[in-house]
């Protein structure tokens, strides 16, 4: 296992921003991870977990303590029955699923950040979320100190949230598991409009699981959200903020809100939620409250591609990015009477 000292973090995030750690451990196989944590626990010293870093944003000042960063490897693929270590790439193995012959993650291409990190976020896009493949997660537990499997019915997923988000100093995915389907070739049925639209098909259709990962690809490299060293755009986190889901009365005042700024025969996007909850658009509100694409003078700015995401323009420090979000919340909340809420993990900072 590799140990650095005030090492830079910052190389180790999409955003390339934050100070350094204490002490940086690489571990790159599941008992060093578990040995890594167990030791930082006993000894009462933070530890900051980093996988791909494509959802963290860490203060300028850097993270007093233990940074693990999980560099395991290892895909099983057994029939349509997939294991995934939690440093494995996570858009290299949904490539390697499309070319089995398997649906269910094509959708999800694309996505930065390791597997380890998508049952955390129950990672979604294009139709697709990963709580309707995984079926067990294997995750170090820091309470118990013991190794555990938990189904995914006890992972409590819900949208871009799960238990090991509710507890995250409790859990430390080793292992992801997934059912896949053997559909010769084929997609899952797509359930998202611009996916359909982008190939030519109805909602609910099926088309070559090749072709649906690329346009997936293809949409998401229009928003800047397919990493490229060069493009400033893809200097983020993705999407910061997540869609709001609202309860009745909030939306009903939502909707006045929107009635009286933008006028009567104005419909913003809504989409039920469960148990009478409605979810919005954060990139219709961002955008609407006069935060266009490109928005902002300084080192951090809107992407250009993409309202969702806010980016380093090679210069920015952490303060700079957070300024940006912070304004951004406070429009949104003063045009719509929406709070936004950051996505990414915040660590030593927060908006």
């Amino acid at each position: 296992m590799q140990e650095l000292h005030d090492a830079p973090l910052a190389p180790l995030t999409t955003f390339r921003l934050g100070g350094p750690a204490t002490c940086l451990l690489t571990a790159t196989t599941d008992a060093e991870v578990v040995r890594a944590v167990r030791e930082a626990d006993d000894s009462g010293t933070p530890l900051l977990i980093i996988g791909g870093g494509s959802n963290l944003v860490i203060g300028d000042k850097g993270f007093e303590g233990t940074a693990l960063r999980i560099a395991t490897k290892g895909f099983v693929l057994d029939g349509a029955s997939l294991e995934l270590a939690a440093g494995e790439t996570w858009t290299d193995a949904v490539a390697r699923t499309v070319d089995a012959g398997l649906a269910g993650l094509e959708c999800l291409a694309g996505i930065p950040g390791s597997a380890g990190a998508t049952p955390i976020q129950n990672v979604g896009a294009y139709g697709q979320e990963v709580s309707s493949t995984i079926t067990e997660v294997v995750a170090y537990d820091r309470r118990t100190r013991e190794t555990v499997t938990l189904p995914n019915s006890e992972c409590a997923f819900s949208y871009r949230h799960s238990r090991f988000k509710t507890e995250p100093d409790r859990y430390v995915v080793l292992r992801v598991r997934f059912g896949l389907e053997e559909s010769g070739g084929l997609s899952a049925p797509l359930k998202y409009p611009e996916t359909a639209r982008a190939m030519g098909v109805a909602e609910g259709e099926r088309v070559p699981a090749a072709a649906a990962r690329e346009t997936v690809l293809r949409l998401r490299a229009g928003k800047g959200m397919v990493l490229d060293p060069e493009d400033h755009d893809t200097w983020s986190a993705g999407s910061f903020f997540t869609n709001p889901i609202l309860e009745q009365a909030e939306f009903d005042a939502f909707l006045a809100r929107v009635a009286d700024r933008l006028g009567p025969d104005v419909k913003p996007p809504a989409f039920p939620a469960g148990e009478g909850r409605t979810k919005t658009s954060a990139a219709w509100l961002i955008d609407r409250a006069g935060f266009t694409k490109g928005y902002g003078t300084g080192p951090a700015r809107i992407s250009t591609k993409h309202t969702l995401a806010l980016t380093n323009r090679g210069a920015a420090t952490t303060e700079d990015l957070l300024a940006l979000a912070r304004e951004v919340v406070a429009g949104v909340h003063a045009a719509f009477g929406v709070t936004l809420v950051n996505e990414p993990v915040t660590v030593g900072v927060s908006l």
